[in-house]
């Protein structure tokens, strides 16, 4: 095989992706910083090449704007962890003023209640919008894209059979594999289920696009015969492992991944692509008469009633905040800290240290997030920090194309996690998702051609 020199980077770019994969979707400080030298030496080792520093130029005058804002934004979180005069705190956030105040602090403090996670955070932002540009540089062709939806499809069914085997050997901890919070589901390199299932949609979505895109490429005489058998049996082991997840958003998730390409293959499209649409048939077959009640015996149905224990979750009194461990609790009480916090929020990554100030029992295991993604957002920027995120969407969301089936579920999948989880404070999960949405821009591609 001809090693060229572009099919190198995306090699180091698919290595970068697995190392996230490995470690947890990159949810530590230290792979913070990893992945931050990685993705930053990439970048100046693309942009040295003078075709990829061409491509580079023409990304950053198409999107001159979308990048001003986001600089802004980036600008924002250096603001919240810039030690400032504590007079000055009084009158940017006075809720961490009382709290210096208690703590006798009287001489620098900054915005954020832990500014080392907000550094974290920012250092999470910078890598994942260069990550994205070195994406777009070297990830140029029709067949590029191909190739990355098969690694994707990959990364997916090894994820998934890793997991799958340490659930049916009871889930013993091994090496980086920690499983000490969910010994009754599959959650193979992730400590938490729903990020584990939310991937594994991500990478089904993946695999469903590949099979789309090897029809259209057919025309050009190319054999892909081995390759749809090799997604197909991917697909199915991806399957398994969102079903063993028990992950009730994951598998509403899943379902509604089904129903929408389901949908489109047997009513949208005058000639159905046969080997998405007999997929489609097998996966959902085996899904809910085979598997599901294999895994899930007559309980199939509750496996995707997310929303019954959410409204539970949302009934209980707030003065019961202090006592009780439900997930739904820690969102109420994420919604109340925001009045706290108008302008300038408490801090990017600053929930735990939050929560932790108020509550008496800090050994509950559901501290690190408010399990509502909006929700805590807010908290965390402030009314100032959401506006600038709503005008860099609304110019992002300008250029997609929302009649694509793929980016209908990549916004249901959004709404979904930004409302009832955490999801998306995951590295990996922010990554994927944006360059999954990105594809099918108007005119975001620098190329799209064979």
């Amino acid at each position: 095989m001809n090693l060229t020199k572009n099919k190198f980077y995306q090699i180091f770019f698919y290595f970068i992706i697995s190392l996230l994969i490995i470690f947890n979707g990159g949810n530590h400080d230290l792979f913070t910083q990893l992945t931050f030298i990685l993705v930053g030496s990439f970048f100046l080792f693309c942009f040295r090449e003078l075709n990829y520093k061409a491509h580079i130029k023409k990304f950053f005058s198409e999107n001159k704007k979308i990048l001003l804002v986001y600089f802004i934004f980036l600008s924002y979180l250096i603001l919240q962890i810039l030690p400032l005069p504590v007079e000055f705190i009084k009158y940017l956030s006075s809720s961490k003023y009382k709290i210096l105040l208690n703590l006798r602090e009287n001489n620098f403090s900054s915005i954020s209640l832990d500014s080392s996670k907000t550094f974290f955070n920012l250092l999470n932002f910078i890598s994942l919008a260069v990550f994205f540009i070195i994406f777009k540089t070297i990830f140029y062709k029709k067949r590029h894209i191909k190739n990355f939806y098969f690694f994707l499809t990959l990364a997916g069914f090894f994820s998934a059979t890793v997991a799958i085997f340490f659930y049916l050997i009871g889930n013993p901890d091994f090496f980086i594999i920690s499983n000490n919070y969910y010994k009754n589901s599959a959650t193979g390199f992730f400590i938490n289920r729903t990020v584990f299932a939310c991937f594994l949609n991500l990478s089904f979505l993946a695999g469903l696009e590949y099979l789309s895109l090897i029809e259209i490429m057919n025309k050009n005489k190319k054999d892909y015969f081995f390759n749809k058998i090799y997604v197909r049996i991917f697909l199915l082991f991806i399957t398994i492992g969102i079903i063993t997840s028990f992950s009730r958003i994951g598998n509403f998730l899943f379902m509604f991944l089904l129903l929408i390409y389901f949908i489109k293959q047997f009513f949208l499209k005058e000639k159905k692509n046969n080997y998405v649409f007999y997929t489609l048939i097998l996966i959902i077959i085996l899904d809910v008469l085979i598997f599901g009640f294999y895994f899930s015996g007559f309980q199939i149905i509750d496996r995707f009633a997310f929303l019954k224990n959410e409204l539970e979750y949302y009934s209980v009194n707030a003065n019961d905040l202090i006592t009780t461990t439900k997930r739904g609790d820690l969102t109420l009480f994420a919604l109340t800290q925001i009045k706290n916090f108008l302008f300038f929020g408490y801090g990017a990554g600053s929930f735990e240290l939050l929560f932790k100030n108020f509550y008496i029992n800090t050994g509950i295991n559901y501290a690190n997030h408010a399990h509502s993604d909006l929700i805590e957002f807010i908290g965390e920027f402030g009314i100032l920090g959401m506006l600038i995120i709503s005008i860099f969407l609304f110019n992002c969301f300008k250029k997609i194309s929302f009649i694509n089936v793929k980016n209908i579920f990549l916004v249901f999948f959004l709404l979904t996690i930004l409302l009832f989880d955490f999801s998306f404070h995951i590295f990996l999960i922010q990554l994927i998702f944006i360059i999954l949405l990105s594809i099918n821009l108007k005119k975001f591609d620098i190329s799209i051609n064979n």
